[in-house]
């Protein structure tokens, strides 16, 4: 079995993801910071705000959709709020995480809760953004064993990826929502964007639930592209239970889809 997980960065190098992502053929892809749109618009949008501008698919939802036909698609909105054509046309788009499942899954539970926040429905307003968790309980193609996904876009704070109490709640959260599915003997994956320093006290918080991440633990030292700019290069995390038997693990430079990597999992349960 194959994931693939990746803070989309909203699309902008849509065509290098477009000629890229499907060749990794994921059984399970996870992607942070997907738009959707909920009426008519162009295929391209601009974000502002204080901060930046970025331009964006319009509904990156669709098109990843339109990569794997097959897949389910299953979206958690964390918002809704205006983005605007080059023509300075507004537009409605929502703004959260997606994630496919190849059809020969079975998607026997599912649930979102945020872990931050409420959803906003009318407008971006003032950060810290709402955060959620998608958590799915996924039969195997033996349909013997099952596993416990758990993906999520962590709280983002203009200070930086130090621990807070924000945080350290978003943490709580994470485990109260991987609790309600799991069973035992299940595989649980977590994976995202989480925005956390390695020695976050989140990692030791999931350790007490079984789970251990494979990024710092395989000696990945960068999860960034050249297209981001900033210092710290520690954004993007996968963690397992002992029950995923880990067969591959990488997260390449190349190519670049984002300003973040890849994170690229084959796996197996048991």
């Amino acid at each position: 079995m194959r994931l693939v997980c990746l803070n989309a960065w909203g699309g902008r190098l849509w065509p290098a993801m477009a000629r890229d992502l499907p060749g990794f053929a994921p059984d399970i892809l996870c992607l942070q910071e997907v738009t959707r749109a909920p009426e008519p618009c162009p295929d391209w949008l601009i974000y502002a705000d204080a901060e930046r501008r970025l331009e964006q698919r319009a509904d990156l939802l669709a098109d990843v959709s339109a990569l794997f036909p097959r897949h389910l698609p299953l979206f958690a909105a964390a918002m809704r709020g205006p983005l605007r054509s080059a023509e300075g046309a507004v537009f409605a788009s929502d703004h959260g995480n997606a994630v496919w499942v190849a059809p020969r899954l079975a998607v026997t539970e599912a649930l979102v809760r945020f872990v931050h926040g409420a959803y906003r429905p009318d407008g971006w307003g003032e950060p810290p953004a709402p955060r959620p968790i998608q958590v799915l309980r996924i039969a195997m193609p033996d349909r013997r064993r099952s596993l416990v996904l758990g993906h999520l876009h962590g709280l983002r704070d203009p200070a930086g990826k130090a621990d807070t109490p924000a945080r350290m709640r978003q943490a709580e959260a994470v485990i109260a929502a991987l609790r309600l599915l799991r069973r035992p003997g299940d595989g649980v994956i977590v994976a995202g964007d989480l925005n956390l320093l390695p020695d976050s006290a989140t990692f030791r918080m999931l350790g007490a639930e079984g789970l251990s991440d494979l990024v710092t633990a395989r000696g990945f030292e960068d999860t960034r592209t050249s297209h981001y700019l900033k210092p710290g290069r520690f954004a993007d995390y996968l963690l397992v239970s002992p029950e995923v038997r880990v067969e591959a693990f990488d997260v390449p430079a190349r190519p670049e889809l984002s300003d973040h990597r890849l994170l690229i999992l084959d796996f197996a349960l048991g």
